[in-house]
């Protein structure tokens, strides 16, 4: 019994039968979370030779209105004495849940990089076609009426940073998904400890993915509308269902300020007392050394090598001030996993342009050369121009909470 709302497709009719996995409580539950079970909740319930028979107690009284993704029915469902099915153990539904919650949302870290991708694909064509004014630097067609849009550096900036999104997040993405093939295999062979050790790691990788993709997907995205001026603002190009579509990413599956807490109030200091900052910036830290003494990344590598450092301060700083003000955990959360998202990505475009410079210099990627100088020449855009933001967020991170609360309700007014 009861009433769930917000559930991506929960009628339609593309099949002949739906299954609903709902939590809910048994008769004899504990009050709070802990008395929450998982089941399965079918639309149409199966005879006993599996064909479809009666109609279960579930019907769906409306269907949400979005500002995008219209092609996917958001519904309301109703359940009125609903035959279920129990899914694993008594009352440890949310546990159980949270196995699709963390799978949903690395999936939904994919739709941060894809939106980016979308916008980028659409704008880079436009901005090579497109003509308005002139080069500052000069006129680069002068027989043409005026420049391409390709030609201002503002443009330029905007498509730089679609492609390093798409681009980086999916690196992040892919060694994301071998922590869970590790994962997989653990199960294979039988091996918690193999299970255990991944499942921590990539644990650590999802708030970040998560949150930080899709706020830079719908960054992107809005990007790829700019790039059009007003003719991105109109329906006709698409570029503003991007932007529409895009916005959901931050929210659903947990909103970006969930992600956040999660990150920096369980993994980081919580569950690990920053040991799995401690483990990833292990990992900068060791290609910062290899590449030292390199001259085309020897600049990557001392970067990153200051970010890793860094990283590891804020988090210690933040465990101190959680002691006296255990409201600098939420205060702080977005930036520690906005910073995060930034230098994650830093180290990802670093190891790209280690591959793209080493397939330069021996020769290997002769018949791509393009495509390896334009992984260097996006790296070294991430690096000059968006891998600093994370300053911003590290000066914002490590200030008290005063400032958010020193104003009462009543008083927080317009």
């Amino acid at each position: 019994h009861g009433s769930k709302i917000f559930i991506s497709s929960g009628e339609h009719d593309l099949t002949e039968n739906i299954i609903h996995i709902v939590l809910a409580r048994l008769p004899d539950a504990p009050q709070g979370t802990r008395g929450i079970s998982l089941f399965i909740v079918p639309k149409i319930l199966p005879n006993d030779d599996g064909s479809l028979g009666e109609r279960n107690g579930v019907t769906c009284p409306s269907i949400e209105h979005k500002m995008g993704i219209n092609a996917s029915a958001t519904c309301v469902l109703n359940f009125d004495g609903a035959k279920a099915w129990l899914i694993g153990e008594p009352h440890k539904g949310l546990e159980a849940m949270f196995t699709f919650m963390n799978t949903a949302r690395i999936g939904t870290a994919v739709q941060g990089l894809a939106h980016a991708e979308l916008s980028f694909q659409g704008a880079l064509p436009y901005a090579k076609e497109r003509r308005s004014m002139r080069a500052l630097s000069g006129k680069k067609d002068p027989d043409k009426v005026a420049d391409t849009l390709m030609e201002h550096a503002d443009v330029r900036r905007m498509l730089f940073n679609q492609k390093a999104v798409a681009e980086g997040g999916r690196a992040m993405i892919y060694f994301a998904a071998q922590y869970a093939d590790h994962m997989v295999n653990g199960i294979m062979e039988k091996d918690d400890a193999k299970y255990e050790k991944y499942d921590d790691k990539l644990g650590f990788f999802t708030p970040i993915l998560k949150g930080f993709l899709t706020e830079m997907g719908l960054e992107a995205a809005n990007h790829g509308m700019q790039v059009f001026g007003g003719h991105g603002y109109i329906r006709e190009h698409g570029m503003e269902q991007i932007v529409r579509d895009a916005r959901i990413a931050t929210l659903y599956e947990g909103t970006t300020g969930i992600q956040a807490l999660d990150l920096l109030g369980r993994k980081v200091l919580l569950m690990t007392r920053g040991g799995c900052v401690r483990e990833f910036t292990g990992q900068i830290a060791r290609f910062a050394a290899e590449h030292l003494r390199s001259k085309h990344l020897r600049g990557f590598a001392l970067t990153l090598g200051r970010y890793a450092t860094q990283w590891n301060v804020l988090t210690v700083r933040l465990m101190l001030m959680a002691r006296k003000d255990r409201d600098v955990v939420s205060a702080a959360s977005h930036h520690f996993l906005m910073y995060s998202g930034f230098v994650m990505m830093g180290y990802f475009w670093a190891l790209q342009a280690a591959v793209a410079q080493q397939k330069l210099d021996d020769g290997t990627g002769a018949q791509t050369e393009d495509f390896y100088r334009a992984k260097l020449a996006t790296a070294e855009f991430y690096f000059d121009h968006m891998l600093p933001r994370a300053k911003s967020h590290a000066a914002s991170m490590t200030k008290p909470s005063a400032s958010l609360l020193s104003l009462d309700s009543e008083h927080f007014s317009f």
